[in-house]
């Protein structure tokens, strides 16, 4: 007869095992769907969490706002039940929670750190021994829940601030944010009077010159989007990137991504973005399934964009954390996923071919059609 014990793991297995298959399923209908700008625009206000339980949290809001438990159809904070109560708040009655994937984290020590066979894992309140150096790293995942802001009654919950944009401007500060961050990559950013300067295109990553190019004849708004584009491809696509340069169609993706995050965290539109249907590019790496493509693009986007909008002195929209609510908490699936893929580490200055942000924009048309992904 099973122990309380085997089925209490038994019942979270089971869980975790409907949990995956559900962020699997909605993977699946990204990957044949339009919505891949749409996600990501919803991920920006979802940040400090993992592009897998943005989905999940996504996905489970529409079922609930289509069953009439949530009133509207875009959650706006989410938290843990505890967590809410914490600001206030609780819970209504028969409201569901909304299942995410948590890390499960481990302490592990060793006295020499640069030997990856040396760590070893310390049992509950084992001390490490003397000159042990111990860190945590992430071994498995448990289910969780959170509720929406909506899903709860209570103390009022603070107004964060939030950008106020006119139509064709760029939010205060953006374009001198960025453009420190390109700087401190080592590349210098230039303003060029039109598009013929650069081969037709907005903008223009030169990994020979170490110079990011950008044409001035556009509103500012478009200006500081093909900025936030191209230092995506600073950050991810340079000369040592071999993976995501043999694969063109995914850096161009990658960078219209973190430029799309980047702008929907400042508020801005982001109905212009030329990103291709998903169907058009994840499917044509060799050896991967469409399904990891996009959920591993989508979470180095995420990344990227977190690195960006984290190093910016200006005002965003939230995050989808509570205001008041302690972030070290809310934060754990972030760092989690941090330790399991490391964050890209800015391009080093060495040749490689210039990269472009294309000046058309097609839409819904695929925009890197005929580029290919080998």
């Amino acid at each position: 007869m099973a122990t309380t014990r085997e089925q209490a793991k038994a019942a979270r297995e089971a869980k975790l095992d409907e949990l995956h298959e559900r962020l699997a399923g909605a993977v699946e209908q990204l990957v044949s769907g339009e919505d891949w700008a749409r996600a990501l625009a919803f991920a920006a206000r979802f940040r400090t969490r993992s592009f897998s339980n943005t989905l999940l949290i996504w996905e489970q809001h529409q079922a609930a706002f289509e069953a009439g438990l949530a009133p509207d159809p875009f959650p706006s904070y989410v938290a843990g039940y505890r967590q809410w109560q914490g600001l206030g708040r609780q819970v209504q009655r028969g409201q569901p929670g909304y299942q995410i994937l948590a890390p499960v984290t481990g302490r592990f020590a060793t006295a020499t750190p640069a030997n990856a066979e040396s760590w070893r894992r310390l049992g509950k309140g084992e001390k490490p021994r003397a000159g042990e150096v111990v860190r945590s790293k992430m071994v498995g995942v448990r289910p969780a829940y959170v509720w929406d802001a909506s899903q709860t009654a209570g103390d009022p919950i603070p107004e964060a601030p939030a950008p106020k944009l006119l139509e064709g401007r760029a939010p205060a500060g953006l374009w001198e944010g960025l453009s420190a961050q390109v700087e401190a990559a080592g590349f210098s950013v230039l303003r060029v009077p039109h598009e013929g300067m650069i081969h037709g295109a907005n903008g223009m990553t030169d990994y020979t010159a170490n110079t990011v190019a950008v044409r001035e004849n556009m509103d500012p708004a478009a200006q500081v989007k093909t900025l936030a584009h191209e230092l995506g491809h600073v950050l991810l696509h340079g000369p040592d990137a071999e993976e995501a340069r043999q694969h063109r169609g995914i850096g161009e993706v990658e960078a219209e991504s973190v430029a799309l995050m980047v702008g929907a965290a400042h508020g801005m539109d982001t109905s212009g973005y030329t990103i291709p249907y998903v169907s058009t590019w994840a499917a044509r790496v060799d050896g991967k399934e469409p399904v990891e493509v996009v959920k591993a693009t989508g979470e180095r986007v995420r990344k990227t964009a977190l690195a960006i909008l984290d190093q910016l002195d200006t005002t965003q929209v939230a995050d989808g954390t509570p205001p008041g609510l302690d972030r070290d908490a809310t934060q754990r699936d972030a760092r989690a996923q941090a330790q399991a893929s490391p964050t890209a580490e800015p391009a080093s200055p060495r040749r490689a071919a210039p990269s472009l942000e294309p000046a058309t924009r097609p839409v819904p048309v695929p925009a890197f059609e005929g580029l290919g992904l080998r």
